[in-house]
């Protein structure tokens, strides 16, 4: 059966039960699978916002309200699933992560809970010893302002490759920042690349355009790779297998699954991935709504997608209409495209890591080809320069940006004169409340007082201009954990809880803001507010169970709240 002909009997399917959903329960031809009942129910359905029975056929969602009317669509083989005072939304889903990414995640080198370099040298001496002679060492998640211990060297704000050389002297070492948007290098890996030493002048290699090689005072390279300067280590890295793929994608899937995500927009994916993930999806294994954005780094992969147009997937596993462009780095690494200089480097203001030129040509022809663009940008230049060429495309083509919904990925720093525009634009901040718990308490450093409070993690500010937000986590850059977003979207504090009085706090979204934000908002961000995002008859039965009322409970105690089962088409995939 090819893809189109499924999708067209999906779609029938489809249909029929949303013809079904809208008989009476009295005049109900077929029962129910399963009802769902016991406990709070959040639809985010704004003429039924809570309910106290769901009652779902197949994959698709018959009835929510009362209990006493979900009864008559119980059966003798419906499955009556007691929540026992647990919470249900609708399904969670992941506004801007690297799928992919969070597999590989777990079969390199996690770095992501080091408290110092000398823990990270000890991670890669413990790798060593396990490994071939030459094979490299790789990992990610590393945040040198996070460590509890700073080593005694730093130039320019990061440690030098040297304690990290004597460990690994014959395997080439590559660990990325837990950004993605820096990596640092042992001695081994940058004599492979041929990145080193000087020239016969003694002169160091030029930058790449984009990025940067971090050098002590005498010119030479200390280990760390800025923004696409990254390119000259990784071309040497060995790809990744066929088979190590299918294992990153499978913890990929479960990992979804026991964090109660539904859903995944995956921020950027090559061609190798792609076809990965249509096998998944044509062989009917798929196992998580995937909406993905084709890599702006590959202008033969977009040409090619311009000529057959985008791939929507009616039943809503997998679609791909969209395009992810880079456009300049993260604050943690100084990449982040400012238009004043960085607070705690002043002669330095970040990087454009595409040309605008691309932003400008791409945003047209999203519109002419009926692609979303989806644009990463942290700093306020990075923003500025990219809403002034989504509103020239807007303005060029306005009858095909009548529902354009693109979208700027982080927003994270904002000029004041730039937060109106996303609502008048409607141009859609995907943002990651978490990094803003994670960055807040050394961001103030790069950036000073008045643009942390004037521009960033505005979130309140950005709902006011009639924008809406998409959450998420950047996974793996932190957890994919949403509880630990959702605290952060309504505390506007780091995981310990401090500042006691949040950072910023008018700043702060509602819950039912940071909910909407992560299930209907998220889902419209998608185009697919239609088949997902809120509990109503006739869509699809995606939703998370809570251990305990994340809208009512007190906010110190959000954190300790627990993905009990999460079921997605229908379907229990997890259960606590």
């Amino acid at each position: 059966m090819t893809s189109n002909t499924k999708n067209i009997l999906l779609q029938l399917a489809l249909i029929s039960y949303i013809l079904l959903a809208a008989c009476t329960p009295g005049e109900s031809p077929e029962m129910a699978d399963m009802i769902i009942s016991g406990g709070p129910i959040y639809t985010m359905d704004d003429a039924n916002s809570q309910v106290e029975a769901v009652a779902i056929r197949g994959n698709t969602i018959l009835f929510a309200g009362s209990l006493d009317e979900a009864g008559a669509w119980k059966g003798e083989e419906t499955d009556m699933v007691d929540l026992a005072g647990k919470t249900m939304t609708p399904g969670f889903i992941e506004g801007h992560g690297h799928f992919m990414g969070m597999g590989y995640n777990k079969l390199n080198l996690d770095l992501s809970g080091i408290k110092s370099y000398e823990e990270m040298v000890e991670k890669v001496a413990e790798a060593v010893a396990e490994a071939s002679p030459g094979e490299w060492i790789t990992g990610r998640g590393w945040h040198q302002d996070k460590w509890e211990v700073q080593p005694d060297t730093l130039i320019k704000g990061f440690q030098t490759h040297q304690r990290l050389s004597e460990v690994s002297p014959d395997n080439p070492v590559y660990l990325r920042h837990a950004s993605g948007h820096a990596g640092f290098a042992n001695a081994k890996a940058m004599e492979i690349a041929g990145v080193m030493q000087l020239d016969e002048e003694g002169v160091p290699s030029a930058d790449v355009e984009g990025g940067e090689i971090i050098r002590d005072e005498l010119g030479n390279p200390t280990g760390i790779f800025s923004e696409r300067a990254q390119g000259l280590i990784g071309q040497h890295i060995p790809e990744n297998t066929r088979e190590t793929d299918m294992r990153a994608f499978k913890m990929a899937v479960e990992n979804c699954y026991q964090n109660g995500i539904t859903g995944f927009h995956d921020a950027g994916v090559g061609r190798e991935t792609i076809s990965l993930y249509n096998e998944y999806w044509e062989g009917d294994s798929l196992g998580i709504r995937l909406y993905v954005m084709l890599t702006g780094w590959d202008p033969m992969l977009l040409q090619e997608w311009y000529e057959r147009g985008p791939q929507i997937d009616s039943t809503g596993w997998l679609t791909i209409r969209s395009i992810k462009l880079n456009c300049d780095g993260a604050l943690g690494n100084r990449g982040a495209w400012l238009l004043e200089s960085y607070t705690d480097r002043p002669d330095h203001f970040g990087h454009e890591t595409l040309p605008m030129a691309t932003v400008s040509e791409v945003s047209a022809n999203g519109l002419t080809y009926g692609f979303q663009v989806c644009s990463h940008a942290i700093g306020d230049r990075a923003n500025r320069e990219i809403l002034d060429r989504y509103e020239a495309a807007f303005t060029s083509n306005p009858e095909a940006a009548n529902d354009h919904r693109y979208r700027i990925e982080h927003a994270q720093h904002l000029h004041p004169d730039d937060i109106e525009r996303f609502g008048e634009l409607g141009v859609i901040p995907a943002m990651q409340a978490i990094h803003m718990s994670s960055d807040r308490p050394w961001a103030i450093d790069r950036l000073g007082e008045n643009r942390i409070v004037e521009g960033a993690y505005v979130w309140k500010k950005l709902l006011n201009s009639g924008a809406r937000i998409v959450n998420g986590t950047d996974v793996p850059v932190e957890p994919i954990n949403p509880i630990a977003s959702f605290y952060a979207s309504v505390s506007r504090k780091t995981l310990e809880g401090t500042p006691p009085e949040g950072y910023e706090a008018d700043q702060r979204m509602t819950r039912e803001e940071a909910l909407r934000s992560y299930t209907l908002d998220a889902a419209y961000g998608a185009f697919m507010e239609n088949l997902v995002g809120s509990i109503e008859a006739g869509k699809l039965a995606d939703f998370t169970v809570f251990s305990q009322n994340i809208m009512e409970v007190p906010e110190a105690e959000i954190l300790d709240t627990k993905v009990a089962m999460t079921i997605l088409n229908g379907k229990v995939v997890y259960e606590q």
